[in-house]
């Protein structure tokens, strides 16, 4: 067998549940799987194989998942391809073969069941990576960060129980403003590059990843700026995201044989829990209407999934992802992200509002720059809403970072005949590139930013009510 091509990633992983992406490489027509056998750490004797027939249809690549784990425990596995020399084997058949593995083992930890443990999480967005001519130029700029958050993973306590990557994690466009990238294999190769880089590749091997579009996995802008020849564009595009990045999401159901059925997607949004934390994980990019009598950047059907979800989630802590800002507004460019979107912000909020709904944090990346925020209401004393923004992971030396004065911030966000929406930082802003650690226990969400090579920038408390 041979190492995969690009992968292992980890992605959704529960307290017994576990789905791993990874991709061969096509052999002449021939039949090509994809294998992973597993053990607790400590063990001796290997999982029967478990495997998958990978097809170009997916670019040579599929999710594996693994059921029936142990609560909160390690496990290491070892994953590859190989190509039979009968043409007539099936994922059943091929388990009876005596396959050389490769050798490198890799490792996860399932999820803890106990709800009062302390969770921490490492959030970033917007990872730059030049190609030219199919090839990364300086690839380990793009790939450094990953390094220190590695290395941070390594001695954080309490664990890590996920990277959330909210966007911008390839740039399809890649401000090549003469010929940006179209096509389907082009697209693809592009993914391929970025997450097959050593850093992120050893990172997302033993740190389950969840990721979410932004324009970028586009064009820039996107939909504001699309025009009838962009049709070609957004199928390349959306078809090489629901394969490299929406794969190993939950959003996927699984089948009556406990792998994940690829061949139904009802949307890119998607909700997952850990003890008593929930995240909410919004599309807001892809659905968005932009006629006048009805702006929305989340369509309908996701707008009342996150209302009701809000509404009658039992979760102490609730996150909401949403790739673009969801306040404080920009001066300028703000009409891409919620700024532009008024009326259901507004929504949003007023459901909290009258629901008396705490500990609501959103999560963004977009901005080129790291804050956090404090929302509070004129006339209910106890209203409280935060934002945390990550990003960029690794910015283009083409691309401004944002500072405290590309933000509206000496005005309310929003006023109604029940009170005004007002807001005020609660960081100073980043402006280089960084991650941020988050630490939920049972006081507080400590947001810890820092930069590529890990060296602490600022540390925010966020205290929970």
């Amino acid at each position: 067998m041979f190492k995969p091509t690009v992968g292992p990633i980890i992605g959704h992983t529960t307290t017994n549940h576990a789905r791993i992406f990874l991709r061969g490489e096509l052999q002449n027509d021939a039949l090509v799987f994809a294998g992973i056998r597993y053990r607790r750490v400590g063990e001796e004797h290997w999982s029967k194989g478990v495997f998958a027939n990978l097809t170009i249809l997916r670019d040579m690549s599929d999710v594996i998942a693994l059921n029936n784990l142990a609560i909160d425990t390690d496990y290491e596995y070892q994953a590859g391809w190989f190509s039979p020399m009968s043409p007539v084997h099936t994922v059943e058949t091929i388990q009876e073969l005596p396959l050389q593995w490769p050798r490198e083992i890799y490792r996860f930890r399932t999820q803890s069941s106990k709800t009062t443990t302390p969770r921490a999480y490492i959030v970033g967005s917007c990872r730059y990576l030049r190609m030219t001519a199919g090839i990364a130029s300086a690839p380990h700029l793009g790939d450094r960060i990953f390094a220190s958050i590695t290395s941070l993973a390594e001695r954080a306590e309490p664990p890590i129980s996920a990277m959330l990557m909210t966007g911008d994690q390839i740039y399809v466009d890649d401000l090549n403003l003469v010929a940006p990238d179209r096509e389907y294999k082009d697209i693809l190769s592009k993914y391929r590059t970025a997450f097959s880089q050593p850093h992120i590749s050893k990172l997302m091997s033993g740190m389950p990843t969840y990721m979410i579009l932004d324009d970028h996995e586009i064009e820039d802008n996107w939909p504001a700026n699309a025009n009838k020849s962009d049709v070609h564009l957004y199928r390349n595009a959306m078809a090489a995201y629901e394969h490299y990045q929406v794969s190993h999401s939950p959003v996927h159901e699984l089948l009556a044989n406990g792998q994940v059925n690829r061949a139904w997607l009802p949307h890119y949004w998607y909700q997952f829990t850990e003890g008593d934390i929930e995240w909410f994980i919004t599309d807001s990019r892809t659905r968005r209407n932009l006629s006048a009598s009805d702006r929305r950047i989340l369509d309908e059907e996701q707008e009342q999934a996150l209302l009701k979800w809000l509404i009658n989630s039992t979760a102490r802590v609730k996150f909401v992802v949403t790739s673009v800002m969801f306040y404080p507004d920009r001066k300028l460019h703000g009409d891409d992200a919620w700024k532009a979107f008024p009326e259901q912000r507004l929504r949003l909020l007023e459901t909290i509002r009258t629901h008396r709904i705490k500990n609501v944090l959103f999560i963004s990346g977009d901005v080129h720059g790291s804050l956090t925020s404090r929302l509070t209401h004129s006339e209910v004393a106890d209203f409280e809403v935060h934002t945390i923004v990550s990003s960029p992971l690794c910015n283009s030396k083409l691309l401004p970072y944002a500072q405290a004065s590309t933000f509206i911030l000496d005005q309310a966000l929003a006023r109604t005949a029940a009170g005004d929406y007002r807001h005020e930082l609660t960081s100073e802003v980043i402006s280089q590139d960084n991650f941020a650690h988050l630490i939920v226990d049972a006081e507080q969400v400590r947001v810890n930013y820092h930069d590529r090579d890990g060296k602490p920038l600022q540390s925010i408390s966020i205290k929970l009510r």
